[in-house]
């Protein structure tokens, strides 16, 4: 679904006027993308929609405070974030995050018996690689290529510039390689 800033706006002046429709437009628009990002963050489906839904219910106390004009997703994107981080500190939990998003969504002929097996060796070693790398670097990289959030929604569920989100991406990718490499040899 294609976003638009401009009919995101007039949904917030509706909700800020009380219009409880309008926000309830405004979840359905964005809930998905704050799932997935509370997701990568909690790293728990249950807990990531209970971070979502928090999320929502503080936007919604919080539109009054919202910058007319600014775009509306990063806002909520960077909410949920917040919110999800919570979740993960008050649980204790520094779990590590699993490759399921791919199968999920995958439509493919059965393959061979040995397809498989070197899929699921492959499928391994890059769990294994991304579980060895620290929090920072997982996050990033689900966010970006899991998540499939642009850098600047990226930037603003992580609290950061979206520069910082490019070089962090970058530096990611090569500790993700070279634990790859490592894994190889």
């Amino acid at each position: 679904m294609v976003q638009r800033p401009d009919e995101d706006a007039a949904l917030v002046e509706r909700a800020r006027s009380g219009e409880a429709e309008a926000f309830t437009q405004i979840v359905e628009r964005h809930q998905a993308a704050a799932f997935r990002v509370a997701w990568v963050l909690c790293g728990d489906a249950a807990d990531a929609e209970e971070a979502t839904q928090d999320a929502f219910v503080k936007a919604h106390r919080a539109l009054g405070r919202f910058r007319a004009g600014a775009p509306l997703r990063p806002w909520l994107l960077a909410i949920a974030a917040n919110e999800a981080r919570n979740k993960r500190r008050a649980a204790g939990r520094r779990e590590h995050l699993a490759l399921r998003v791919a199968d999920a969504t995958a439509v493919r002929a059965e393959p061979s018996t040995e397809a498989r097996a070197l899929a699921a060796d492959r499928d391994a070693g890059l769990r294994g690689a991304l579980a060895r790398l620290g929090d920072a670097d997982r996050e990033v990289l689900w966010l970006r290529y899991f998540a499939e959030l642009s850098e600047a929604e990226t930037a603003a569920a992580l609290g950061c510039r979206r520069g910082t989100v490019k070089s962090r991406t970058s530096r990611a990718l090569a500790r993700l390689r070279r634990e790859l490499e490592q894994a190889d040899d």
